[in-house]
């Protein structure tokens, strides 16, 4: 789910308003576009690459390893299932409001064919100084700084703010990673913690969860094994229990899920667990030592 410089990237949806707009944003950040998706519009040229009519007809002229879905909501399991059938390594799915029984269906399919899917409801993927995919602020330098320190977020808000502070504290980014606000998502906090473990750039974790749940509880199982440094803020410590507050998943019901459980799992795997984001980046500069 780190995407790289030389991965070739399928933009779904390319010739759509947003769709064409962030294609010229990732293009011109160093993402490698090799073309786009819309069936009405096959053979036509959009942002200098070409169109084709589906994802097995891009395989076909050269491949792909990562899927961008800039899709409708109602089509967005049609739109997956072409991806994986066509081969894809990677799916980044950005589109909300996905019913819930389409997002599980092209999640199965998805993980028998071995392709991995952030999202849906995300705000993409950044690797710093490198590529992106999706829609963040890459293009600020006041947010994004090549660095060593892995983000890991289902809130892309929070995530830019983090990405700000440790850009105001000396720190860069390696690798942002949005796994989206939905109930049912493709990978998990945990499965983005393993893969920055693995990350040799990355030296530093800032984990951000929320209420509702249990991946922070979860993902604290796999902290306690790691050597690199985590730092870690969860929203909705004052969120009642039974009401949903912002993201679909966030909402407690019960004992697990609560901002208690989640603080008190993470900060038992030696994770440093902040009280708001905005002192991140002392909390990291602490911790790296």
């Amino acid at each position: 789910m780190i995407v790289q410089k030389h991965e070739r990237v399928l933009v779904q949806g390319i010739t759509g308003k947003q769709g064409a707009f962030w294609t010229e944003r990732m293009q011109e950040y160093g993402t490698n576009i090799m073309g786009g998706v819309n069936p009405r519009k096959a053979g036509t040229t959009v942002c200098d690459v070409p169109v084709y009519a589906s994802a097995v007809d891009a395989a076909q002229d050269g491949g792909f390893e990562i899927a961008a879905m800039f899709i409708p909501p109602m089509l967005a399991k049609a739109a997956a299932l072409d991806a994986i059938e066509a081969g894809a390594k990677g799916i980044v799915c950005l589109t909300e409001h996905i019913p819930v029984q389409d997002v599980m269906y092209f999640l199965a399919a998805a993980r028998e064919a071995g392709t991995w899917v952030i999202g849906p409801n995300t705000t993409g993927v950044v690797t710093a100084g490198e590529s992106f995919v999706g829609f963040m602020p890459v293009f600020n330098e006041r947010v994004f700084r090549p660095g060593d320190i892995g983000i890991i977020s289902r809130s892309g808000s929070l995530g830019t703010l983090v990405c700000m502070k440790m850009v105001e504290a000396g720190y860069g980014t390696s690798t942002f990673i949005g796994i989206g606000g939905d109930p049912i998502i493709g990978s998990t906090t945990r499965d983005a913690l393993e893969a920055l473990d693995a990350d040799e750039r990355t030296k530093g974790v800032v984990l951000i969860g929320e209420i509702g749940g249990e991946m922070e509880e979860d993902a604290a199982e796999y902290a306690a094994t790691m050597d690199k440094p985590i730092v870690a803020f969860i929203a909705g410590a004052a969120s009642p229990p039974g009401k949903r507050m912002g993201h679909a998943g966030a909402i407690v019901m019960g004992n697990r899920g609560t901002y208690q459980s989640k603080r008190k799992a993470l900060e038992a795997a030696g994770v440093v667990v902040l009280d708001t984001p905005s002192t991140v980046g002392d909390a990291m500069r602490e911790a790296m030592r």
